[in-house]
């Protein structure tokens, strides 16, 4: 490369992404990390040659049309890749590229916090003492359920779902599975796959969603979903928030079908659903399931090893569009 290519960081990456990208780039950052709006997409496209956004901007059919011509690849800095239309993308040439395999422990080890936290009453026991309100003990006090032994259904047994089921594992939960096709029996570990969701959800003590978003996903868990559910269930995700519909699981909650909920992602984001926040029951984090030291630096790497191999005129390895 005689003329190093102008990107784009259109967020806050890590400090060891951002010093390794100069090396190679004339690099634009954000180091306020203020969130970008579509105007500043469309403006900023036709300064610079390759994008490196998070999930946080959204590459619309619209937003598309109207990226400059000098944009040529955009190297997400994610695993998913629901906030790109793909195809208005290859329409353009442009070519996408996402993060995988590099962020699975992280996120198995956040679905693990929040399964365990929901379902031993996480919330409300530091909720009582932080507020000072713990002022007695018996046996009825604070009753939780156990996770040892119990059945976890996983919705989505990729990379993700498949350390999740390892982890799990170390409790001797139960692991079943629904995947759109069965793992290799070497892979499966035991687990037992369901062809049909509705089998699935049906023995689901436990149900971690670790599944894209697609146009057959979206809404999943809606109210006839949840209805197959045993009695007393606890639901876990920590894909995206559009797999859930919200008032779906507001009126499980409300009704018993579900005791508690472990959530890492929701339907709006930053932000989250302010009538979920009512609920003692649903223990919630802020979408950081892979927000750890050496998971944004492998994503960071992951997101200039394709940009580096596309400029070096090979097909970068996590190429999706």
């Amino acid at each position: 490369m005689n003329e190093k290519p102008v990107l784009w960081i259109t967020r806050k990456l890590s400090e060891n992404t951002e010093h390794r990208a100069s090396r190679n780039y004339r690099v634009i950052l954000n180091p306020e990390d203020t969130l970008v709006s579509p105007d500043e997409i469309v403006k900023r496209s036709h300064e610079v040659d390759a994008i490196l956004p998070c999930h946080s901007e959204i590459f619309s059919r619209d937003i598309v049309q109207c990226l400059g011509q000098r944009v040529r690849i955009i190297a997400n800095h994610s695993v998913g890749v629901d906030h790109c239309d793909l195809n208005a993308l290859s329409e353009r040439g442009i070519v996408v590229t996402n993060t995988p395999d590099v962020l699975s422990d992280a996120t198995a080890e956040i679905a693990m916090l929040l399964l365990l936290g929901a379902a031993r009453r996480a919330i409300e026991g530091d909720t009582m003492v932080r507020s000072r309100q713990w002022k007695s003990w018996s046996p009825s006090f604070m009753v939780g359920y156990q996770v040892t032994g119990k059945r976890l259904g996983i919705i989505g047994m990729g990379r993700v779902g498949q350390v999740m089921a390892k982890r799990a594992s170390g409790f001797d939960m139960q692991i079943h599975y629904h995947n759109r096709n069965r793992l290799a029996p070497e892979n499966e570990n035991g687990a037992v796959f369901h062809k049909d969701l509705d089998s699935l959800l049906q023995v689901s003590d436990f149900l971690s969603l670790h599944c894209p978003t697609t146009d057959e996903t979206r809404g999943l868990m809606d109210e006839r979903a949840f209805s197959l559910l045993p009695d007393h269930a606890i639901i876990i995700n920590t894909a995206r928030g559009a797999l859930v519909d919200e008032n779906a699981l507001l009126n499980a909650l409300t009704n018993g079908k579900v005791s508690a909920a472990g959530l890492d992602c929701f339907q709006v984001e930053p932000g989250g659903n302010p009538d979920l926040s009512r609920h003692q029951n649903v223990f919630m984090l802020p979408h950081i399931g892979s927000a750890t030291h050496e998971t944004r630096d492998a994503m960071g790497f992951r997101a200039l090893d394709n940009l580096d191999a596309f400029f070096s005129g090979q097909q970068p390895q996590d190429r999706v569009a």
